[in-house]
């Protein structure tokens, strides 16, 4: 899902209907067919018509509504600023198994905190770099969706990283510039990549590292916003997964107004209690969750503001509570029908045991009714016996 094109508004249970303007293309890009978007122009200067192809129409969306912010870089190239560049997201994966990947990667890849971080790499003479997280997700800088695509097919499934591969991937896209008279920031849409404090800890950046694509003291400013567009991506895709879950309950109402009963069995019950409670273990307690700050935040504050900045940005904590609110609705669903099925289970137990008593009570009928009779006319027959 494109966060520049279309920002998900999850609130598919309230009712609430996903904006997308007629100017937008489609916020999920398929592996078959590639979304382009189309700008308009606002500026007719002759010195911005290179970058009038870059300026971005309005839209409802955060990022979208703050798009007029980032006009004037856009449309005002100095010296020293770089031409603008995508940053590219694309979740394939519940989730990759990192360890496994370091043979398939170039020799300058590094660790680097919670991703795997490749300085460089190119197709077709594009040249880029790319974080890897353990979500499911990479971020690449300076490519686009067809690099992405290749460096998902040509080393991502080679390595066999990917656990429970998505049917659909899931995207997010932004652009950056580079210029070192800037502050690194986000400007309405755009990612400004400038002047950068030091980390505050020498144990935030690995020793020794490589010569990379895009200027060093900007990497620990690149890794956050990579960290909250890769959540942000992961995050699209835990939320398609829970709506096709909820898909898949959505009948158990309408069962009960036709015909009185869930319309599933208890043990098929059961099991999508068990994945919705995997959901919400996925989207809380995990190590990788959306709702907790790293821990390499605590002690650097400043790259916390950049991936706080552009969280809010993506509305990851909306997004994320909007998910708890379906999955809690559908818990309390669930805990209706096996209510309904433990009463029903219930009244199956009562008929049977009325059932069993009364299969005794004829057994005892059988056996003991001739013996009864018997006694009867022997009874019967002795007073008969001592009148004569």
């Amino acid at each position: 899902m494109s966060s520049t094109a279309h920002i998900r508004r999850f609130w598919a249970s309230a009712g609430a209907c996903r904006a997308r303007p007629a100017s937008l293309p489609s916020s999920r890009a398929r592996w078959t067919a590639v979304a382009h978007r189309t700008f308009t122009s606002t500026s007719a200067s002759p010195s911005a018509a290179d970058d009038s192809k870059t300026l971005k129409p309005k839209a409802s969306t955060p990022l979208r509504r703050a798009a007029a912010a980032s006009l004037p870089i856009r449309s005002n190239p100095t010296p020293t600023r770089s031409t603008i560049q995508p940053v590219f997201t694309l979740a394939t994966a519940t989730r990759y198994v990192l360890p496994r990947l370091r043979s398939y990667l170039p020799h300058s890849s590094r660790h680097l905190h919670d991703a795997l971080w490749v300085p460089t790499w190119g197709v077709d003479g594009k040249v880029g770099e790319v974080f890897i997280f353990s979500n499911g997700s990479f971020v690449l800088w300076g490519l686009g969706e067809e690099e992405a695509k290749k460096f998902a097919a040509e080393v991502l499934r080679k390595a066999g990283v990917e656990v429970e591969p998505l049917v659909e991937a899931e995207t997010e896209d932004l652009e950056f510039v580079t210029d070192p008279s800037e502050n690194t920031r986000i400007q309405g849409d755009l990612i400004i990549l400038g002047k950068t404090p030091p980390a505050e800890s020498d144990e935030s950046i690995p020793p020794n590292l490589p010569s990379s694509t895009f200027p060093q003291d900007t990497l620990l400013a690149r890794y956050a916003f990579s960290q909250a567009l890769s959540r942000s991506t992961a995050l699209s895709a835990f939320e398609e997964r829970l709506e096709t879950y909820l898909s898949s309950m959505s009948s158990l109402p309408d069962s009960l107004v036709k015909t009185g009963a869930p319309g599933m069995s208890r043990v098929a019950l059961v099991k999508k209690l068990g994945e919705l409670l995997k959901f919400r273990q996925a989207l809380n307690l995990n190590r990788e969750n959306f709702s907790d700050t790293p821990d390499f935040y605590w002690a650097e504050p400043v790259f916390e503001g950049y991936f706080n900045t552009l969280s809010n940005a993506l509305e990851m904590r909306a997004r994320t509570r909007s998910v708890n609110d379906k999955i809690t609705y559908a818990a309390e669903m669930q805990s209706v029908l096996r209510s309904l099925l433990t009463e029903t289970s219930g009244h199956r137990m009562e008929l049977i045991i009325i059932l069993l008593i009364a299969v005794e009570v004829v057994i005892c009928l059988i056996r003991d009714v001739p013996e009864l009779l018997e006694l009867k006319d022997a009874s019967d027959q002795e007073p008969k016996k001592h009148a004569q």
